[in-house]
C-alpha cells in the first residue's frame, strides 16, 4: 500500500467501536460493505495510515474485542502501533454510581476517557461505522503537523449532507466564529427532514436547523491535555446523571466546556467533503454503492490491503 508520510509528528487514531448498533440490528462495526467484504473501519484505517498516523487504538466492547483484533491486527501489523481498550459499563465509574440495570454504554466522551492511559500524543477520535473520506484524515494530519496555537480541531460537515433518508439521526450541530473556531456544538439527538426543512425534535418543541451548519460527525482532533478536562467533567456528569439509565457523556460536551471555560479552542477544519454512515439496515446498500463509486473514481484500490 502506498503510504506517504504526510506528518512529522506522532498522531493516534482512536476508533470508537463499542456502540450497540440498536437501530441497525447487528454489529455494524464489522459488517462488510466493500467489494471484498471490507468494513467501513477498513477504509478509515487505510486513510489514516496513508495520511501518516502512527498509532491506532480500538475502543471496543469486551464481547467483540477478539473479533476486532483478529480482523484488523494482520492488516495493521508493521504499519502502525495498535492497542485495544475495552469500554465497559463500570470502567471509571465509582461503585456508588454503578447500576446493574444499565445496558447502554456511557457515550463517546466516556469511550475517549477509557483510552486515557494509552494516549500520550495528539489523537483523532472517529466513529467506527462512519465513512469520512481521505480528505478528512489528510486535513487533520496537516493540522497537527503545522498548527502552533495548541488548539484542538473538528472536521466540519454540512448538516444537510449528513442526514438519513430512513429515520431520525443524532448530530452535534455547531456554530463557528469569523476566525473559523468553534463557538459551540450542541448534540441534537432527534433530527429529521420534514417538508423540506431540517427539524430537531426536542422536549420544548420542534426547532428548525440551518442546512449549512458545520456539523460534528465525531471527527475530532485533540491534544492529550483534553483528557484531564474530560475527567473532571465526567466526574461532575456522573453526580447528576448516574440514575438516568439512558444518559450519555458525549464528546461535544467536552468541546463545549473547553470553549466556554477558556480551557481550549477548537478549529473547524475543511476536508469534510464526503460522509456516509449506517444507522439503519436500509442504509447498507446505499453505502456499498457509494464505496464502489469511490473505487471507480480512483480514491481507493479495489483490494485495500
Amino acid at each position: 500500500m502506498d503510504t506517504p508520510n504526510r506528518t512529522r509528528k506522532n498522531i493516534a487514531l482512536l476508533v470508537l467501536a463499542a456502540g450497540m448498533g440498536s437501530r441497525y440490528g447487528g454489529i455494524k462495526q464489522i459488517d462488510g460493505f466493500g467489494p471484498n467484504g471490507e468494513t467501513i473501519m477498513d477504509y478509515s484505517l487505510f486513510d489514516a495510515v496513508r495520511a501518516g498516523f502512527t498509532k491506532v487504538v480500538f475502543i471496543v466492547r469486551d464481547e467483540i474485542k477478539d473479533i476486532v483484533r483478529e480482523k484488523f491486527q494482520p492488516k495493521l501489523e508493521g504499519k502502525v502501533e495498535v492497542a485495544y481498550v475495552v469500554q465497559s459499563l463500570d470502567k471509571m465509574i465509582p461503585a456508588e454510581y454503578q447500576n446493574a440495570e444499565r445496558v447502554k454504554p456511557w457515550g463517546t466522551g466516556h469511550a475517549v476517557l477509557c483510552a486515557k492511559d494509552v494516549l500520550k500524543e495528539p489523537f483523532v477520535a472517529i466513529n467506527a461505522d462512519d465513512f469520512y473520506g481521505k480528505d478528512s484524515f489528510a486535513a487533520m494530519a496537516d493540522f497537527f503537523n503545522n498548527d502552533t496555537t495548541g488548539s484542538h480541531a473538528m472536521v466540519g460537515f454540512t448538516l444537510k449532507n449528513v442526514l438519513s433518508e430512513h429515520g431520525s439521526v443524532s448530530r452535534g450541530v455547531g456554530e463557528a466564529d469569523a476566525d473559523g473556531y468553534l463557538k459551540s456544538v450542541v448534540e441534537r439527538t432527534t433530527i429529521v427532514k420534514e417538508n423540506g426543512k431540517i427539524i430537531s425534535k426536542e422536549k420544548e418543541g420542534d426547532r428548525e436547523l440551518s442546512a449549512t451548519a458545520p456539523t460534528s460527525m465525531n471527527f475530532w482532533g485533540f491534544r492529550p491535555n483534553v483528557l484531564d478536562v474530560a475527567s473532571e467533567m465526567f466526574d461532575e456528569f456522573l453526580k447528576t446523571n448516574h440514575d438516568n439509565l439512558k444518559s450519555e457523556f458525549y464528546v461535544p460536551l467536552i468541546a463545549n466546556q473547553m470553549i466556554q471555560t477558556g480551557k481550549g479552542k477548537v478549529k473547524v477544519l475543511g476536508g469534510g467533503n464526503i460522509w456516509f454512515g449506517v444507522t439503519y439496515k436500509e442504509d447498507k446498500e446505499e453505502v456499498s454503492s457509494k464505496i464502489k463509486e469511490l473505487i471507480k473514481k480512483g480514491d481507493y484500490p479495489e483490494v485495500l490491503w
